[in-house]
């Protein structure tokens, strides 16, 4: 049981990695540093997006609206921080 938490713990750690990556593919296509029409860097971002969207969307509806600031990225990254620092040695106590 606890190899089986040990690797959430490292899906979560990889997830983080991913919505990191997410921001930061963002900022550059809205800076214009890398061009959203080739088809590399397409691809790569709807990639992205078909793995952080199912978790960033339901915050985004949840939260006001803030204009152009969206905080739904840091929100996620909390309660990806919370699984992995709290719920997961709480259940691997429980089991032990």
């Amino acid at each position: 049981m606890l190899e089986l938490l040990s690797f959430i713990s490292y899906l979560i750690t990889l997830y983080t990695y991913i919505v990191i990556a997410v921001v930061i593919v963002s900022w550059l296509m809205a800076f214009g540093v890398i061009n959203a029409h080739n088809p590399m860097v397409r691809s790569i971002w709807q990639a992205l997006n078909a793995v952080t969207e199912p978790l960033l969307a339901p915050i985004r509806n949840a939260m006001p609206n803030l204009g152009g600031i969206d905080i739904s990225p840091v929100i996620l990254l909390l309660v990806c921080y919370f699984l992995q620092s709290v719920v997961l040695p709480n259940i691997a106590k429980a089991v032990v």
